[in-house]
C-alpha cells in the first residue's frame, strides 16, 4: 500500500507518514503528485500538510498510521522545481520540513483555503446548455441572447454581458434551468513592451552581452559596480531581453522601503504586469501577487527576502540587488539566506542569477575569484559624475552639539545655501540610549533583556530596542525619587531637535523605523526629495540601502566610531559596506559630492583603508585575512543556540550535546563553547550558544546532520528551545 510522506508545520525535523483518504482507490493514490496540500489529523487538531513523496513502506506500525482527511488540490500549486528547492533547503538548513514548505505558499493557502485562480466573475455553458439548438428560448429574448453569446464565445465575463444589457437576474434564471454555470474567467495576459532605453557605456555593455548570452541556462554572475555606476540600467536591459523571450523575471531587494522606488523604475521602462511580494502587504494582496506569479500572468516579480520562494511558470532570470545586505538572511525561525537560495533555485530552474552590489559580500568575491561566478565590474559612475571626496574630521577635544562638529555644521550650511541636499547618518534611533539619575546613579534597564532602555522623548517613552518593551518616561528616579534625571549618548531625535533650531528655514526629514511607519512613507519621502529642494535628511541604516537621491551632495557620518569596533569577525566588512553605501548617496548627479566622517580615531587602520583605498581593494584585503585564519568563506560555520527561562539549563543542554557529538563529527571540525551569548538575557530568556567550525561545506553539512540528530534525542525541560543556524551572519 502507498504511504503519503508529508511535511507538517511543526518543530519536528521529520516527515510524517499517513495513509491515503479511506475512500481512495489505489489508482487515485498513485495519481497523487508531490506538492499537493492535504488536511490531516495531527494530535487533536486538523491541519494542512504538504505531500513531499509517496513511499511503499513505513517505519511506523501500519496499524498506527492515520488516514488523510482530504486532498485539497487536484494538481500541485508549486512546480516540481520549487518542491526541489524546498527539499534542498530542508536538508541544507536542517530545518523542520513543514516550516520550510509553508514559505512556498501564500498565507491563505497555508490556512487551508481552497485555491482560486485569478480572473473576473463570468459564466460558461453546461453540457445541457451546449446541446440546445439554435433559436432556443425564443420567448425570452435576453436569455436567448445570453445563450447565443456563450455558444459563440464559450465563456464570457459578467461585465461583457452587462454591456449587452443582460442582467445578473437573467443569468441566475439560466443557471436554475441548468444551462449555465458561474465560472471565474482568467484575465488575458497582455504582451509586455519595453520603452526607450538609455545607451550603455563601455563597462555596462560587456556585462549585458555576457549575461544575455547566458539566458536559457544556469550561470551565476556578480555585478560589482561603484555607487551610481548604473547597475539598475544593466538590470533593465537584461529584463527587456528576458521579456522578449516570453520569460518571467524575479527581482529581490533587501528592504520594503526600496520596493516602491525599484517598482517605479521598472514600471517607467516596461508596459508589463509587475507584482510585488513583501510582508507589508495584506494577505489578499500577497495571494493575488503569488497567484499572478504562479499562473505566469506576472512578467516581473519584485519582492524582499521571502519572494525567493514565489512560484513561477517560466522563470528566465533572477536578480538579487544589494546582494551583500544582511536583510537577506532570516534571523529567526527558518534561518535561510535568500541570496543563497536564489543561486540554488537558478541552478535547478536552469536560468542565470545576477548578484549586484557596490560592496559585494566577501563570500561572493571569493566565489568570483574561484570562477564559480562570472565577474563583471563597473568601475566608474554613469553619466560622468565622480565619486565623492572623503574627509575624516578628528573630533577629539572639539565641542560637539547634538553630535555635530563645527566643521560638519558649516559644511551643511554651505550645502543648503548652494541649493543642495544634506544627508546625515546616525545609526541610533530615539533621543538618547541611556537615562541615568544624577544623584544616585540609577540607570534605566530593561526588565527582560541585558540592555539599557532607550529614551524616546517625543513619545514620552522608554523603549527596549531588543524586545520592544515600552515604559512611560519617568519624572523621578524610581530608586531615590530624585528629579535629576539625565540623558546620556546620542540618538536621531536629539540631533533632529538641534537641526530644527539651527536651520529653521529648511525642512528636516528624520528617517528611521520610528518615523517611517506608514506603508508609503519611504515612497512619499523619495518623491519629495526628487523635487530638489534644499533640505536635511537625518537617518539610520534605512538611508544606506541603494536609494537614489540625486540632489544630495553632502553626506555626514556623525559617529563613525560606533562601527569601528566589533567582536564579530564580519565587523570590518560590514563597516566598510555601510560607510561606502552611505557615502555613495552623495554626488550622484551633476553636483560634486563630499563625505565627512566624524571620528575620535582618525588613525584607525580600517578607517585609513576606507579613506585611501576603494572598497574593492579593502574587501580583498579582508578576504586574505579570512583565508589565513580559516574563517568563512574558506571555512564553514554553524551555531547551535538555546533559549530558556533558566540560566543554566540551556548551557547544560549544549554541554551534553557536545559530549555526544564530538567523537562523531568529521576530523578537523572544531566545537567552540558552549558560551553565553553576548546579550545573555533577551525577552526574558537566557541564551547560550555553541559554534562549529568546519574546513569544508561538506564537513559542515555532515556535522550539522549529526548534531541535529543528537539534539533531537536529548531530553529538554523548562520549555527550553534549541535551534541551528547554518552560515550565521551574527555569531557573537
Amino acid at each position: 500500500m502507498s504511504i503519503l510522506r508529508l511535511a507538517i508545520p511543526s518543530p519536528l525535523r521529520t516527515l510524517f507518514d499517513y495513509l491515503p483518504p479511506s475512500d481512495f482507490t489505489p489508482a487515485q493514490t498513485a495519481a497523487l503528485r508531490p506538492g499537493v496540500r492535504v488536511i490531516v489529523p495531527f494530535g487533536r487538531r486538523q491541519i494542512v500538510g504538504y505531500l513531499v513523496t509517496l513511499a511503499q513502506t513505513s517505519t511506523v506500525d501500519h496499524k498506527k498510521l492515520r488516514n488523510v482527511i482530504e486532498i485539497l488540490d487536484e494538481e500541485p500549486l508549486i512546480s516540481a522545481v520549487m518542491l526541489q528547492v524546498c527539499v534542498w533547503a530542508m536538508s541544507y538548513y536542517q530545518h523542520p520540513p513543514g516550516e520550510v514548505m509553508i514559505a512556498a505558499f501564500a498565507p491563505p493557502l497555508r490556512a487551508g483555503k481552497l485555491h482560486e485562480p485569478l480572473g473576473e466573475p463570468g459564466w460558461a455553458l453546461t453540457t445541457h446548455g451546449k446541446g440546445l439548438p439554435d433559436g432556443a428560448l425564443k420567448r425570452s429574448p435576453k436569455q436567448a441572447l445570453a445563450l447565443k453569446i456563450l455558444q459563440e464565445k464559450g465563456s464570457v465575463v459578467s461585465a461583457f454581458l452587462s454591456q449587452n444589457d443582460i442582467s445578473s437576474g437573467v443569468m441566475r434564471t439560466l443557471r436554475e434551468k441548468g444551462l449555465v454555470v458561474a465560472q471565474m474567467q482568467k484575465s488575458v495576459s497582455r504582451t509586455p513592451t519595453t520603452g526607450p532605453a538609455l545607451s550603455l557605456n563601455e563597462h555596462q555593455l560587456p556585462a549585458v552581452s555576457s549575461i544575455t548570452a547566458a539566458l536559457g541556462s544556469f550561470s551565476c554572475h556578480l555585478l560589482e559596480g561603484v555607487t551610481g555606476s548604473g547597475k539598475t540600467e544593466v538590470y533593465l536591459h537584461l529584463v527587456a531581453e528576458a521579456l522578449k523571450r516570453g520569460q518571467q523575471v524575479l527581482i529581490l531587494v533587501p528592504e520594503i522601503g526600496l520596493t516602491p522606488q525599484t517598482y517605479g523604475r521598472f514600471e517607467q521602462r516596461f508596459d508589463a504586469n509587475i507584482v510585488c511580494l513583501h510582508s507589508g502587504m495584506t494577505d489578499l494582496q500577497r495571494y493575488r501577487a503569488w497567484e499572478a506569479a504562479r499562473d505566469g500572468s506576472a512578467h516581473l516579480i519584485l519582492g524582499t527576502r521571502s519572494a525567493v520562494f514565489a512560484p513561477t511558470q517560466k522563470l528566465g532570470l533572477i536578480i538579487v540587488d544589494e546582494e551583500h545586505d544582511n536583510s537577506y538572511k532570516q534571523q529567526d525561525g527558518f534561518r535561510y539566506s535568500a541570496r543563497d537560495i536564489a543561486v540554488k533555485r537558478g541552478q535547478l530552474e536552469g536560468c542565470p542569477v545576477l548578484l549586484g552590489s557596490a560592496t559585494p559580500s566577501i563570500e561572493s568575491i571569493y566565489n568570483a575569484s574561484q570562477q564559480r561566478y562570472q565577474h563583471h565590474i563597473l568601475p566608474v559612475r554613469a553619466a560622468g559624475s565622480t565619486m565623492p571626496a572623503l574627509l575624516a574630521v578628528d573630533v577629539r577635544k572639539q565641542q560637539l552639539t547634538a553630535g555635530l562638529s563645527a566643521a560638519l555644521i558649516e559644511a551643511a550650511e554651505k550645502t543648503l545655501t548652494d541649493g543642495q541636499q544634506v544627508l546625515l547618518f546616525l545609526n541610533r534611533r530615539g533621543f538618547a540610549p541611556t537615562l541615568q539619575c544624577h544623584d544616585c546613579g540609577w540607570i534605566a534597564q530593561c526588565n527582560n533583556c541585558d540592555a539599557r532602555l532607550t529614551v524616546h522623548r517625543r513619545r514620552h517613552k522608554l523603549r527596549c530596542h531588543h524586545c520592544a518593551a515600552s515604559l512611560q518616561l519617568p519624572q523621578r528616579c524610581p530608586s531615590c525619587h530624585s528629579s535629576a534625571l539625565l540623558t546620556a549618548g546620542l540618538g536621531t531625535e536629539q540631533t533632529e531637535e538641534f537641526l530644527r533650531q539651527r536651520f529653521p528655514s529648511h525642512t528636516i526629514y528624520r528617517v528611521d523605523s520610528d518615523s517611517m511607519t506608514g506603508r508609503d512613507a519611504m515612497q512619499n519621502l523619495s518623491q519629495e526629495l526628487l523635487k530638489g529642494e534644499p533640505c536635511i535628511l537625518l537617518g539610520t541604516q534605512m538611508l544606506t540601502k541603494g536609494h537614489h537621491f540625486p540632489s544630495v551632495s553632502l553626506v555626514g557620518v556623525i559617529d563613525v566610531d560606533s562601527a569601528l569596533f566589533s567582536s564579530d569577525f564580519r565587523g570590518e566588512e560590514r563597516m566598510a559596506q555601510m560607510l561606502t553605501q552611505v557615502g555613495g548617496r552623495a554626488g550622484r548627479a551633476e553636483f560634486p559630492g563630499q563625505v565627512i566622517l566624524q571620528t575620535h580615531y582618525p588613525d584607525h587602520p580600517a578607517l585609513l583603508s576606507m579613506l585611501h583605498t576603494s572598497y574593492a581593494k579593502h574587501a580583498r584585503d579582508i578576504l586574505k585575512q579570512r583565508v589565513n585564519l580559516g574563517l568563512p568563506p574558506i571555512g564553514q560555520m554553524l551555531v547551535i543556540r538555546t533559549d530558556c527561562s533558566d540560566m543554566n539549563t540551556g548551557e547544560q543542554f549544549l554541554h551534553n550535546l557536545r559530549k555526544q557529538v564530538q567523537v562523531h563529527i568529521p576530523p578537523g571540525t572544531t566545537l567552540i563553547g558552549p558560551l553565553p551569548s553576548p546579550m545573555q538575557r533577551r525577552a526574558g530568556k537566557f541564551r547560550s550558544q555553541m559554534m562549529v567550525m568546519a574546513s569544508s561545506r561538506k564537513d559542515a553539512h555532515t556535522a550539522a546532520a549529526i548534531i541535529v540528530a543528537a539534539a533531537q534525542r536529548l531530553p529538554t525541560r523548562q520549555q527550553m528551545k534549541w535551534s541551528i543556524d547554518v552560515d550565521p551572519q551574527d555569531t557573537f
